[in-house]
């Protein structure tokens, strides 16, 4: 079925590992974070994960049902891999950032860094809201040199400069069911 795959580089087994191991943390660092604000009224509610669609919906989906906190989802689209493009071609939102996100305790989610465009476009409109803190969450870091810095709070894995699909990643909108991480075979890019 999925013939194009060239090599596994991290296996469903060890991606849903991380994933608890990160929500576990990411939960326990909010919920200590809430629990300094009880004074105030309103802390309940005050959590809201920002994920990145369409890459990171599948990481999202897993990280909440392992975050036994109460908190909202706020999506926001992104385009920097249009088409059949292997490079990141600039981050441009693509849909309406939420807007309720003054006073909220933001963990912006994300598939993979590697530009660091995206993360810094949505960090940058969050700051303005003035969210009472930001987080990032990232499942994949590639190993580049980026355009913007941006150092993620969280991240599953370190993976070499190398174009994966897999786990919500996709190439021309293809491979984000294949259930790991994955590189793509040098004829599959060229055949598209």
């Amino acid at each position: 079925m999925f013939f194009e795959i060239d090599q596994v580089l991290i296996s469903r087994e060890r991606i849903a590992a991380r994933v608890r191991e990160l929500a576990g943390c990411l939960a326990a660092d909010l919920a200590e974070q809430l629990r300094c604000e009880q004074s105030g009224p309103g802390v309940e509610g005050r959590v809201v994960l920002v994920p990145i669609m369409t890459g990171a919906m599948i990481f999202t989906a897993d990280l909440i049902r392992e975050m036994p906190i109460k908190l909202s989802l706020g999506l926001v689209a992104v385009s920097s891999y249009p088409g059949e493009s292997i490079t990141s071609k600039g981050a441009h939102l693509a849909g309406e950032l939420p807007r309720n996100l003054a006073g909220k305790h933001v963990v912006i989610i994300d598939d993979i860094l590697d530009s660091g465009q995206t993360l810094h476009l949505i960090r940058k409109a969050i700051i303005e809201q003035q969210a009472a803190s930001i987080r990032i969450c990232v499942l994949l870091r590639k190993q580049v040199q980026r355009v913007v810095d941006v150092t993620p709070d969280y991240v599953g894995f370190e993976i070499p400069d190398a174009f994966v699909v897999g786990y919500g990643l996709d190439y021309d909108g293809y491979y984000r069911n294949y259930p790991e991480i994955a590189t793509l075979k040098p004829l599959a890019l060229a055949d598209r």
